[in-house]
């Protein structure tokens, strides 16, 4: 029997026959991990597994690659924070889709785990949240080797002036470098490189940006698939909550 327990973050449930579920979670030692819960699609387990939550697993299998089983302890239920508004609930499935949709299986991310449940934790916040989520997806994409360098002109070395990111390096480029390339590179708001206003169209600006990595490096890598629709959803609401 192979077994282990670890701190995580509930991404997906699903019902699993009659009355068990299937959980995927991303625990800070073991990166996503799925198991069976058993009597998971009970209604005194049901509310306590849903994504978002915190909770501390156990997982067991005969064998190591054996879909297996855990035991659930609840430590932080985000139910009522996800459900206060709209902004909230797109913000927690954007997280929780991405994350099940990028993370290789059974691949340790012990800091990106961090930032995660510390934008989690933000998530009845609603004047922070925006931008905070802005700074996940930044490192989000950091940590799957895919990073923006926004210190400094990629042709000119010149740090002032900074208007562009290339598509191809993911390089800050300055106004004046880009010359006439400039309508073949993507935008630099201030806000990304944590200067200038933060309001809710600075942020969705930048996260076109973040976005265009995030589906032509970070997905595009991961076969047929698309970016999950629940970022649209929550960018929508970004623009919604600022107006």
């Amino acid at each position: 029997m192979i077994s282990w327990r670890d701190d995580a973050a509930i991404l997906a449930m699903r019902p699993f026959g009659e009355s068990s579920a299937i959980i995927e979670v991303f625990s800070a030692n073991h990166g996503r991990h799925a198991g069976v819960v058993r009597g998971g699609a009970s209604r005194k387990i049901a509310p306590l597994i849903q994504p978002g939550a915190q909770v501390n697993v156990a997982w067991a299998a005969r064998l190591d690659d054996h879909l297996g089983s855990f035991t659930v302890e609840p430590v932080r239920s985000r139910n009522a924070a996800a459900m206060a508004d709209r902004l909230s609930l797109a913000g927690l499935n954007a997280v929780c889709a991405l994350l099940l949709m990028v993370l290789p299986e059974r691949e340790s991310h012990p800091l990106l785990y961090q930032r995660s449940i510390a934008l989690l934790d933000l998530l009845d916040q609603r004047a922070v949240w925006p931008l905070a989520y802005l700074r996940w997806e930044q490192a989000l994409l950091e940590e799957m080797g895919f990073g923006l360098d926004l210190s400094a002109c990629a042709a000119s070395g010149v740090n002032e002036d900074l208007a562009f990111v290339s598509p191809k390096s993911g390089r800050a480029v300055s106004r004046d470098a880009a010359g006439v390339w400039a309508d073949r590179l993507l935008p630099l708001p201030p806000v990304l490189a944590g200067k200038g206003d933060a309001s809710g169209v600075e942020i969705a600006k930048a996260l076109g940006t973040t976005g265009f990595f995030i589906e032509n490096r970070l997905i595009k890598g991961l076969g047929d698939r698309n970016v999950p629709a629940a970022r649209a959803r929550l960018i929508d609401a970004i623009m919604r909550a600022d107006g």
